[in-house]
């Protein structure tokens, strides 16, 4: 049996079960630019425990499983690919190919004992959720549904929920905007992200689950997908750097809330102990324009040309910033890093991975 701190072998697999409906279980090759730094002995002075990461392939997922890791935690991941990548996936980690709305999420808890679930796994795209509101809601409302029911019959002791601050309040009053803003969502994604927290409280109430609701701001960082619809800044710095024209919907002065990909792992490390049966935003309490994005990525990558200007789409927020102060004195959360350094460290890691790539 391997030691807390062991790396979890996991014997290979056919790839080719990757393509197929059943669960698929195999080691990951070593991962690599992270946001954290290499496992340590310190680790093991902390208490181990077995968790569980929805979504552990994907842009915010993986960052939080080596974090995982490297605190010398035991770390399951269930990513079915459909926007998670393999080179995200760190090898220490056992990984389930697996869709989260299947029933065999039951085995895979029974199987792994974790005591917390991070569930990250949704679909997150605003445009598509509107052109589909059903499968948006199978994904985020009736997937959810069916981790929570394998978590209660697994005798799992918390969940720690990934929800949206930015498409959760739409169009607030007042910004930096609390926890207790009416909830108005302007989107199908916005909405089955609050009815999953709905389904997260009422398994909290009758099922005496432990929960900590996330609401996150809009997240940035190395490994976010360029090719998406969301991710401004991922879009925007692969777009300068292959030379190409980046596209602004609308004029630009949307405001949202950037908060660095690593600043949220720090805000789930801590909720693992912190923050029972609460709600918190995630985000700086800044808002941002669009406009200001691009003047920075452009000054920091030496892109010299305007952006192209199109319509603005359907159901985006336009001014959004998230008040984190209950997140700071419930938490002990705060952000450490600033817009500057966050979107140098996200074009470097972008500007590495195209001369690799070459």
């Amino acid at each position: 049996k391997p030691s807390p701190c062991s790396a979890l072998l996991i014997l290979p697999e056919n790839e080719k079960t990757l393509v197929t409906d059943h669960t698929a279980i195999f080691q990951i090759p070593p991962l690599g630019v992270s946001c954290f730094g290499k496992f340590t002995p310190e680790a093991c002075m902390t208490e181990t425990k077995t968790v569980l990461v929805t979504g552990g392939a994907g842009f915010i997922g993986s960052h939080l499983v080596s974090g995982l890791l490297n605190e010398g935690h035991k770390v399951a991941i269930i990513d079915d690919l459909s926007t998670g990548k393999l080179r995200n996936l760190d090898h220490r980690a056992t990984f389930y190919h697996q869709d989260i709305t299947r029933p065999a999420v039951q085995d895979i808890i029974h199987r792994e004992q974790p005591d917390i679930v991070f569930h990250l796994a949704a679909q997150t795209s605003v445009s598509r959720s509107t052109q589909d509101p059903v499968q948006d809601g199978q994904s985020n409302v009736i997937g959810t549904l069916r981790l929570l029911e394998a978590i209660r019959r697994s005798g799992v002791d918390k969940i720690i929920y990934s929800s949206t601050g930015g498409a959760l309040y739409g169009n607030p009053a007042t910004v930096p905007c609390p926890e207790d803003t009416p909830i108005r969502p302007l989107s199908p994604y916005g909405m089955s992200k609050y009815l999953a927290e709905q389904y997260v409280e009422l398994y909290g109430r009758r099922y005496q689950l432990n929960y900590t609701i996330l609401r996150y701001g809009n997240v940035y960082g190395p490994r976010q997908d360029p090719h998406g619809e969301s991710g401004v800044v991922a879009i925007f710095t692969q777009a300068m750097l292959q030379g190409k024209q980046p596209t602004v919907y609308g004029d630009g002065d949307q405001e949202r809330d950037f908060v660095y990909v690593g600043d949220v792992v720090d805000a789930n490390l801590k909720a693992m102990e912190e923050g029972n049966d609460q709600a918190f935003n995630i985000g700086t309490g800044q808002g941002t324009t669009v406009n200001q994005i691009f003047q920075v990525l452009r000054s920091i990558i030496g892109y010299r040309w305007d952006a192209e200007h199109l319509a603005i789409r359907p159901g985006e927020v336009y001014r959004i910033s998230l008040d984190c102060t209950l997140a700071a004195k419930e938490l002990g959360w705060s952000p450490k890093v600033s817009l500057q350094e966050g979107l140098e460290q996200t074009a470097a890691f972008f500007r590495q991975a195209a001369e690799t790539a070459a």
